[in-house]
């Protein structure tokens, strides 16, 4: 049974939520200010993370800033609607993904099943997916593990999907609607949660080995891994 944790200050939006997805069969515990959120958000022991912008105590920027030191569980940022710049600098801090309140209980649900789904591991029943290997980069996409010339790196789930599909089509145009919906998401006009996604991903991974940027920015067109140099091993 997957586990949720909701940290909102909100009692009304919060019982809402807890009474919808124990509907849908999921584990759903609370918390309605930032310090406990975080000590409850750090046990390990939920799968996904509901976290509000604004709380009293710590809110949720910072609590993301401090979970991120020490975790990669699953966050979705709730955000007021409008404020595309708390959208932003979660995404910065390794959110997975955001949902502007108000929200429709299916969208909610939509969201934490796609988290969750692009998180888990193969059951055993397709065919296994090769190791990737591009240039210094090794990418496991059945242990969802990356490394950069042996050095594990943590990569937040979106993070992770967005690059297995850039490594897979390394020296290729990769659109961003492309990347928007492998993330289960419709890309709107002002919607920079992919760019956000590449600009992390680009801190994180460095540039090559001789200098180089890894994910060049296309205009008009998207994104590309720059080294083609593709192995795969089983």
């Amino acid at each position: 049974m997957p586990s949720v944790l909701i940290i909102d200050d909100d009692l009304e939006l919060c019982d809402m939520v807890v009474r919808l997805l124990s509907r849908e069969g999921y584990s759903v515990e609370q918390c309605t200010d930032g310090e406990h959120g975080l000590r409850a958000a750090l046990t390990g022991d939920y799968d996904v993370v509901l976290l509000d912008v604004m709380m009293p105590r710590l809110d949720g920027l910072q609590l993301l800033r401090e979970l991120r030191a020490k975790s990669q569980v699953h966050v979705i940022m709730l955000t007021a609607k409008g404020e595309e710049i708390d959208r932003v600098v979660g995404l910065e801090l390794g959110a997975d993904d955001y949902l502007p309140k108000p929200f429709f209980a299916r969208e909610l649900i939509a969201r934490i099943k796609a988290v969750l789904r692009r998180a888990r591991p193969d059951d055993g029943k397709a065919a296994r997916q090769a190791v990737l290997e591009v240039g210094d980069l090794s990418l496991d996409p059945e242990g969802r593990t990356i490394s950069r010339q042996g050095t594990p790196l943590d990569l937040t789930t979106a993070e992770f999907d967005v690059l297995q599909i850039l490594l897979l089509d390394a020296g290729k145009i990769v659109s961003r609607e492309r990347l928007a919906r492998v993330l289960g998401r419709n890309l709107g006009i002002f919607d920079r949660t992919i760019d956000m996604h590449i600009s992390n991903l680009r801190k994180k991974l460095g540039a090559l080995p001789q200098g180089a940027e890894r994910i060049r920015t296309v205009r008009n067109a998207g994104y590309l891994y720059a080294n083609p140099r593709i192995t795969k091993r089983s």
